[in-house]
């Protein structure tokens, strides 16, 4: 496949500086999940984004900024009893927001009431493009309409699974019929879908379906999607369009992969392993 590349990639400006490469918020954490924020973090950065912060529940603030690469910034936000991100957190997140240039919404993020709450009202508010992914998705199930009000482009990155609740079907329906599925809900909805999975099918808000050929079984693994989430913010973070952005992304992404599974092989892959093997990919497309 020839995937055509966006300029800002691959040809800096001699007298570049971060702000102009974007710079993402990534919205991300709870109790159980402290690892799928640091991993989308470290693929945004590797994926070309000038500056990322992580906006993570206030009590798990000294695990994450421990973990995280020193590259990126933590922001402490107010949070649930049961430490996930809190409806008292919007104000604060929708003024940062002003400030950035692609909003990640969503890795380990949990489903509890406040942070549902806190979800809905992000995507119906933010004035920056949108990405929302795991809990961020699960957190909108039912909720859908929220998504036809969005002020900006907003990309989901659902799983078979998500997908499945998302539209009330069975996983074997969204299965049998993935560039359907795909196309009529990204139509519907007025926004860009990328639906996971064996030759995930990226679908844009005004029809068009690519099916990408890049990634391996060794990619389904824990993490392997955060890493995902985070090249698309970093993509579109740099100003590239939400439907090419994601076609890049899961282009890239599974290409990485693939470079990974050839020197540790599937069985031992890790998502880890995907961010480590970026500089290959973006090397070996750029020629």
């Amino acid at each position: 496949m020839n995937m055509r590349l966006p300029a800002p990639l691959f040809n800096r400006k001699i007298d570049s500086h971060k702000g102009d490469y974007g710079h993402v918020l990534i919205l991300a954490g709870s109790q159980r999940f402290v690892g799928a924020p640091v991993l989308s973090a470290a693929s945004a950065l590797k994926a070309g984004a000038g500056l990322v912060t992580l906006g993570v529940p206030h009590g798990l603030y000294p695990v994450i900024a421990s973990k995280v690469a020193p590259e990126a910034m933590v922001l402490p936000l107010p949070q649930t009893r049961e430490l996930s991100l809190s409806a008292a957190a919007f104000k604060e997140i929708k003024d940062f927001s002003s400030k950035t240039d692609c909003v990640l919404l969503g890795p380990g993020l949990s489903i509890k009431s406040g942070t549902r709450q806190l979800v809905c009202s992000l995507t119906d508010s933010l004035d920056v493009p949108l990405v929302i992914d795991a809990d961020g998705l699960n957190c909108l199930t039912g909720r859908l309409d929220i998504l036809k009000r969005a002020k900006m482009d907003v990309v989901l990155t659902p799983h078979p699974g998500e997908m499945a609740d998302l539209c009330g079907y069975s996983v074997g329906d969204v299965q049998n019929k993935r560039k359907k599925v795909a196309k009529d809900f990204a139509l519907r909805y007025n926004i860009t879908l990328v639906l996971k999975g064996y030759e995930t099918v990226v679908a844009s808000s005004h029809g068009e379906v690519y099916v990408n050929h890049t990634g391996n079984p060794g990619m389904a693994t824990a993490g392997s999607g955060d890493c995902l989430a985070g090249i698309l913010a970093a993509f579109i973070g740099q100003g590239i369009p939400a439907y090419d952005a994601a076609r890049l992304a899961v282009y890239v992404h599974g290409l990485a992969g693939d470079l990974a599974a050839k020197d540790k092989t599937q069985i031992c892959l890790v998502a880890s392993d995907i961010i480590e093997y970026l500089p290959k990919a973006f090397k070996s497309i750029s020629k």
